[in-house]
């Protein structure tokens, strides 16, 4: 007999739930589809979205995580302070529920 998965535990494995749960949240989908075209730090980011600083490195701790953005490079301040300059992976997404499961296409940029 298979046995079946709570919904807490589908959450905490399955990827494409993540993603889903990702892209429905306003903050970060924001984000990821403004770094389409050219790059920009998190506080770049912050200042042109107007969201709180602490809250763009969280969202992109996240999207980081599903390997949707990357580091495009690396820059270092006039006073030597390092920081990282993101990109976003996909140029758009798409999500299809149906029964029983969501499907998640993914357009890469």
């Amino acid at each position: 007999m298979s046995r079946r998965l709570t919904l807490p535990q589908l959450k905490k494995y399955d990827i494409t739930q993540k993603v889903i749960e990702l892209l429905a949240d306003s903050e970060s989908r924001a984000i990821l589809f403004s770094i389409i075209k050219k790059g920009s730090t998190a506080a770049e980011l912050s200042d042109k979205l107007k969201i709180p600083l602490s809250s763009v490195y969280k969202k992109l701790a996240d999207l980081e995580e599903l390997t949707l953005i990357k580091v495009e490079q690396w820059m270092i301040s006039d006073k030597g302070r390092k920081f990282k300059v993101y990109r976003s992976r996909i140029s758009k997404a798409e999500i299809s529920i149906k029964k029983p499961e969501p499907t998640l296409t993914l357009i890469p940029n």
